[in-house]
This record gives structure tokens, sequence and C-alpha cells, in this order.
């Protein structure tokens, strides 16, 4: 019974023995992902994505790495600005294994001593800057810090690929400084704004009175131009009607019978005048020969016959 007994604990122990070499043979390794092996302790191999199989008791795995991208928080920190102001400054550290065995021998912890050179680095940059220019120049800080870290870290099988300045955080009392300068410039453009507005719009409506009134005067002028061709045409009209009027009285006069239809109208419209001069007036000059109309007659009978034979000289 009992040699059956200790044959089962052997027998129990042999196969736990083969499935722990078991499992210590047969490696599946993660893609992005690199196992550093060491044979009785001394670095033997790197294994990168797939199926293994190592020696039981003989091959470890000594170092596991990721081959991705890793982001890094840089713990915030107290830097001196070059007009002596302190600042806390954080920021973010891209970075990648390149060389798993240099990562695995050449540091023992390549993201701490990384983390350490980006903020000895940041003071330093920051120490040579006016805090005005440290939250202007953050992509030029991200530029030398990439470039430093990334000499430095090449030993170790590491590629720093970018840093991100998360954070840079002033005194309470010079952010209140800073933020009431920030209101006065904002209040000064908003003054100049106002301005230019009023300076423009004054312009505006002094160039637009200045249009009204030289198309009032436009106006006024061919206002005026347009009254003076309507008077001008008719006095022309006038005149010509008027010419019209005197050669046909001259035409008539020269046909038969026509002078004695002037003597008859010379001596009514004398008489008509000389009515309206007795109802108007108590007092009035009576010619001499006012009962001789014949003579009146006569006399504007020999001016009619003296203007038609100068007529008839000149076109003879």
């Amino acid at each position: 019974m009992d040699n059956v007994n200790i044959s089962t604990f052997i027998l129990v122990g042999v196969i736990i023995v083969v499935i722990i070499a078991f499992f210590k043979t047969i490696r599946i390794v993660p893609q992005k992902t690199a196992f550093i092996v060491e044979r009785l302790g001394k670095y033997n191999a790197t294994l990168e994505a797939g199926f293994h199989i190592l020696i039981p008791f003989i091959d470890v795995v000594a170092y596991r790495h990721t081959l991705k991208e890793q982001a890094i928080d840089v713990p915030s920190q107290t830097c001196i600005t070059g007009d002596n102001i302190s600042v806390e400054v954080d920021g973010i550290l891209y970075m990648q294994v390149i060389d798993p065995m240099k990562a695995s021998y050449g540091i023992n912890n390549y993201q701490y001593a990384s983390t350490q050179l980006c903020q000895t680095t940041m003071r330093s940059i920051i120490g040579k800057l006016e805090l005005d220019r440290t939250f202007e120049e953050r992509e030029s800080i991200n530029v030398h810090i990439v470039g430093a870290v990334d000499k430095a870290s090449e030993p170790w099988g590491v590629k720093v690929t970018r840093y991100e300045v998360k954070n840079i955080e002033p005194p309470i009392s010079i952010k209140d400084a800073m933020e009431k300068q920030m209101r006065a410039v904002r209040e000064k453009r908003a003054l100049i704004a106002e301005s230019e507005g009023d300076k423009q719009a004054k312009i505006n409506r002094a160039e637009g009175e200045k249009q009204e009134l030289i198309a009032k005067s436009e106006g006024e002028k061919m206002k005026r131009i347009n009254e003076a061709e309507g008077t001008a045409s008719e006095i022309e009209r006038v005149a010509m009607a008027t010419a019209k009027g005197i050669r046909e009285i001259a035409s008539a006069i020269n046909e038969k019978g026509g002078l004695s239809a002037v003597n008859l109208r010379v001596a009514e419209q004398y008489l008509n005048e000389f009515g309206k001069l007795a109802k108007t007036n108590n007092t009035m000059i009576i010619p001499l020969n006012l009962a001789d109309i014949s003579s009146i007659i006569a006399t504007a009978t020999s001016v009619f016959n003296a203007t038609n034979d100068k007529e008839k000289m000149a076109v003879e």
C-alpha cells in the first residue's frame, strides 16, 4: 500500500514537472512586443511577435518591452524664468523603443531617465526666457526638449518622437497682473476700434453730404439750363409769330383796299384809346385838331405810303 502511494506521488510530481517544463518551453509573443531571452544569465536572443520554443530551466525571459509609441507624463516642476518669476510647468513625452536589447541593458529605467532629462532641459530653457515669451515659445521649447532627450536616449535604444508642454502656471499674483494687463489691452483695442468706426462714420457722412451737394448743384444747373432753353425757345417762337403776323399785315396792306382798311383801323384805335383816357383822368390834353380825324388818318396813311415806297426801292 505504501509503495503504491509513493509511486502515485512520484507520478504526479513528474506530471507537474512536465507541465511546468512545457509552459517554460513555449512562448507566444504578442504583436508589437519584444521579449529578451537570457540563457544561463546571459543575453541570448530577442523574441519578436509569434511562436517560440525555449530550453526549459536554461532559457529565461528576462525583459518584456512594448514597441508601441508610449505617452509618458512628465510631472510638474518649478522653473525660474529669465525675469526671476517662478512658474509650474508640466508636459507629455512621446517615445518608442527601437532596440529592445539596448532598452534592457543600456539603462535601468529608460522612462524615468527620459522624464528626468525632460525636466532638467525644461528648467534650462525656461531660465533663458522671460515670462511673456514662455507662452509664445511653446513650439520652440518642445523642439529643444525633443532634440536634447533624443540625443541622450540613443544609447538606450529609445526614440523620442515629440514633446508637448501641457501647462505653464505662473503665481496667482502674476496671473492677476497679467489678466489686468490683458483687460487693459482689450479695452484699448475696443477704444481704438470705436474711434476708428466713428472716424469712418464721419468720413462717410461727409462724403455723403458732398455727393448730395454735388447732385443738388447739378440738378439746379440742369434746371436753369432747361428754363433758359425754354425761355429762349419761347422768345424765338413769339418773335417768329410776330414776324409772321407783321408779314401778313404788310401783305394785306399791299392788296387792293388794304390801305383803306388800315386807315379805318387806325381811326378806330385812336378813338378807343382816347375814350379810355377820358374815363381814367380828370385832366387831359386835347390836341388842337381833335375834330379833324381825317387829318390824323391822312398822317398815318402817309407813313404807310412812305414805308411801302422804301420797300419797293429796296426790292428794285
